[in-house]
Parts: C-alpha cells; sequence; structure tokens
C-alpha cells in the first residue's frame, strides 16, 4: 500500500467516524507544508538567499549537461575521424598508393 492509498484510508475513516472532510484536507495540507520546510531546513534551503542559491545550481547543472553532451559529440565526432582514417588508409594500402611514397 502506498502513501496516497494509505492517506486515503485515514480520510475516509475518520470521515465515517464524523470528521469533517474540510478539515482533514486542511490538516493534511499544513502537515504536508510543515515536511516540506523541515526538510528545507534540513537541505539548508530555508533561509532568503535559497532562491538564488537553486537558481544557480539550475544553471550549474544545465551548464554540465550542455558540457557532457558537448563532449560525446566530441568524442563521436573523433571516433568516425579515425574510422574513416583507417579506412582510407586500407584502400590504400589495397590500391598500391603505398607504392607511390617509395
Amino acid at each position: 500500500m502506498n502513501r496516497g492509498e494509505m492517506l486515503a484510508r485515514l480520510m475516509a475513516q475518520e470521515n465515517a467516524e464524523g470528521g469533517d472532510l474540510v478539515t482533514l484536507r486542511a490538516i493534511v495540507e499544513e502537515a504536508s507544508e510543515l515536511g516540506a520546510a523541515r526538510m528545507l531546513a534540513r537541505m539548508g534551503l530555508n533561509d532568503d538567499g535559497a532562491p538564488d542559491d537553486l537558481s544557480e545550481l539550475r544553471e550549474l547543472l544545465r551548464a554540465w549537461r550542455d558540457a557532457k553532451r558537448s563532449m560525446w559529440k566530441a568524442v563521436i565526432d573523433w571516433a568516425v575521424r579515425a574510422v574513416l582514417a583507417a579506412l582510407l588508409v586500407g584502400i590504400a594500402m589495397r590500391s598500391g598508393g603505398m607504392e607511390l611514397l617509395k
């Protein structure tokens, strides 16, 4: 049973026992906001500079992904060039092009 199902069952149980559904939803909302605030505090993101910190982290992550993408493109480009160069050398050797160098 996942958390969503458990929460739904608890809310249904409270509703069956005379609890107000609006009150239960408010309790759940407050509890989730409290949990989120607690988690942000544990991560050190509860100060006024947190939005700027998150923006910088997103920019850094975007730059890292761009660098990774560029690196893979360069690796593939060089691999293709190496294969083509080897192919040309092979063709030259087969066709007798090496004798021209002698």
